[in-house]
C-alpha cells in the first residue's frame, strides 16, 4: 500500500497521489471536539476542511485524472447545533452559525468536482460510535466512573451512527454509480441526550442518575464548543435507506451493546463487519 505526503498550506501533494486515482475519498478536517473554540481553532477546523478539498481540485484538474467519483465527508453540524423537533433532511439549507457555515464551505468546496462533471457525493455523518477513541470512549469513560447522568436539559437528540455503517456507506457511495449529492450518515433510531446516558448506563451495569449535569458547567469548561454536546435536533436517514443501505446496526442499544464487547442485539448481522 502506497502512502503520500501532502500540506496544504504549501499547496502541495506529493506525485503520484492523485494522477492514477479511480477515486478520492476526502476525509481530512481538523477535530471540532479536541480543544476550545479559539477564533485560531476555528480557523484552522474550516481550512482543513476547506482548503484540502480546493487543493485536490486544482490538481485533478491540472493532471486531467478521469476520476470515476469524488466522496467528500461532511457532518450533520449542517444543520448547526440546535435542539429542535424538526426532522432534517438533506434538502434543508445549512444553519447560519458556526459548524452549518463550516460544512457549508465544505461541501461547496466539494461542488466543485460536481460541476466539473464527476460524480460527487458528500456524506453527513453525525457522532461516529467506534471503540477507537471519539466520543463514545469519553462518554463511556464517564459512565464507567459511576457518573452516568444527561448533560444539560438532556432532551436534545444525538444523531448518532456505528463505524461499521458509516464505513459500509462510503463503500456504497463508490460502488453505486447513482449516487450522487448529499446523504445523512446517521441511524434511523432517533434518541436524546438523556436516553443515550440510560442506555449506556445500562449496557455497562453501571448507575444512572436523574440529576443532570448543569449546561452552566459545560459552557465554563468547554465554552462554545459546549453547544455540540447541549444541542442536537433529530436527522433523517430516510434518502440513504432509500438507494438500498440496509443498516447493520439500526438502533442505538443494538450498537452499544455490540461496542462494549457483548452480544450484538437482537435484528444485527452476526458477524458481518465492512471494516
Amino acid at each position: 500500500m502506497h502512502t503520500y505526503v501532502w500540506d496544504y498550506d504549501k499547496k502541495e501533494i506529493e506525485d503520484g497521489a492523485v494522477e492514477t486515482a479511480d477515486y478520492i475519498i476526502h476525509l481530512a478536517g481538523e477535530s471540532i471536539g479536541d480543544h476550545r473554540w479559539t477564533a485560531r481553532r476555528k480557523q484552522l477546523i474550516l481550512d482543513s476542511r476547506v482548503k484540502t478539498g480546493d487543493l485536490l481540485f486544482e490538481r485533478v484538474k491540472t493532471c486531467q485524472n478521469h476520476l470515476k467519483a469524488f466522496i467528500s465527508a461532511s457532518a450533520t453540524g449542517y444543520y448547526g447545533a440546535v435542539t429542535s423537533e424538526k426532522v432534517f433532511s438533506e434538502t434543508d439549507l445549512p444553519f447560519p452559525d458556526f459548524l452549518g457555515e463550516v460544512c457549508r464551505q465544505w461541501e461547496e468546496s466539494a461542488d466543485r468536482f460536481q460541476q466539473s462533471g464527476i460524480r460527487t457525493v458528500k456524506i453527513r455523518t453525525g457522532v461516529i460510535l467506534t471503540k477507537q477513541g471519539g466520543a463514545l470512549s469519553r462518554i463511556k469513560t464517564s459512565v464507567q466512573m459511576g457518573l452516568g447522568s444527561a448533560l444539560g436539559k438532556g432532551n436534545q437528540y444525538f444523531p448518532w451512527i456505528h463505524v461499521d455503517d458509516l464505513c459500509g456507506i462510503y463503500i456504497k457511495a463508490i460502488e453505486d454509480a447513482q449516487m450522487k449529492g448529499a446523504y445523512n450518515a446517521v441511524a434511523p433510531d432517533h434518541k436524546t441526550n438523556k436516553e443515550l446516558m440510560r442506555i449506556l448506563s445500562e449496557v455497562l451495569m453501571k448507575p444512572f442518575w436523574s440529576v443532570h449535569i448543569p449546561a452552566i458547567v459545560l459552557k465554563v469548561i468547554f465554552g462554545r464548543m459546549s453547544d455540540i454536546l447541549l444541542k442536537g435536533s433529530r436527522v433523517s436517514s430516510a434518502k440513504i435507506r432509500e438507494v438500498g443501505y440496509h443498516f447493520l446496526f439500526p438502533d442505538l442499544k443494538g450498537a452499544l451493546t455490540h461496542l462494549a464487547g457483548e452480544k450484538r442485539g437482537e435484528g444485527n448481522v452476526k458477524n458481518q463487519q465492512v471494516c
